[in-house]
């Protein structure tokens, strides 16, 4: 089974846990596209959707949704999004797609975080993917040389600039054993906007597409 194959199994899977009346967020990125194309066929269920970044915001709007934001809205019932790697104890990298600011709002906001995957994202330690890293801009090479002290090698992402307008660092050579403090330390240093590690608000569902059929870990 292709790639494409396997995350629109694990998108469809997901519509499962939109329930009547729910205040829905959406993620960014390839999986969740694949998601945002099946949302109309479950449109009556949907009270109010958030998104996470400008690109989901057109897709959805394209298919005829309106984007509440999440200050109108309040908490939301649930949150689906990918991840760039996931650990059986759901904590996840995100960024790769450079929403992973808004991205972790939207995810502390939700009663329940439902991530969904391939099972090539699926890893048994975080850091193989580099480590993305948002940051304001005057401050990109002093939290560069920070990182490096953390026997990191942190990459400018050139020509992108995030949402939020600021500057992207993906951090490679990371061997994250210790999700949480890692998350915790590297939000400490003074410019640093978001982590790409969700470790402190893990997802509560990973949906893993498989040959076989799509895999449950959590409830």
């Amino acid at each position: 089974m292709d790639q494409a194959q396997k995350k629109r199994n694990a998108a469809k899977a997901s519509l499962e846990y939109i329930q009547d009346g729910y205040i829905l967020g959406i993620g960014t990125g390839s999986t969740v596209n694949a998601l945002i194309e099946l949302l109309p066929s479950v449109r009556n269920k949907i009270d109010a959707v958030v998104s996470s970044s400008v690109a989901t915001t057109e897709k959805l709007e394209q298919l005829g949704f309106e984007v509440a934001t999440l200050n109108a809205v309040g908490d939301l019932d649930l949150y689906i999004d990918g991840a760039d790697e996931a650990t059986k104890h759901m904590h996840l990298i995100k960024g790769g797609g450079g929403a992973l600011t808004r991205e972790k709002v939207l995810a502390g906001a939700a009663r329940k975080f439902v991530c969904i995957i391939d099972d090539s994202k699926l890893v048994g330690m975080l850091g193989r993917f580099p480590l993305p890293i948002e940051v304001i801009p005057m401050a990109q090479s002093f939290v560069s040389r920070r990182l490096v002290r953390m026997r990191g090698q942190p990459i400018w992402r050139e020509n992108f600039v995030t949402d939020n307008g600021n500057h992207i660092l993906d951090v490679h050579n990371l061997q994250i054993t210790n999700p949480l403090e890692l998350e915790s330390r590297i939000n400490q240093i003074p410019g640093i906007v978001c982590v790409g590690i969700f470790a402190n608000r893990p997802a509560d569902v990973l949906l893993i597409a498989e040959d076989s059929g799509v895999r449950t870990i959590g409830a």
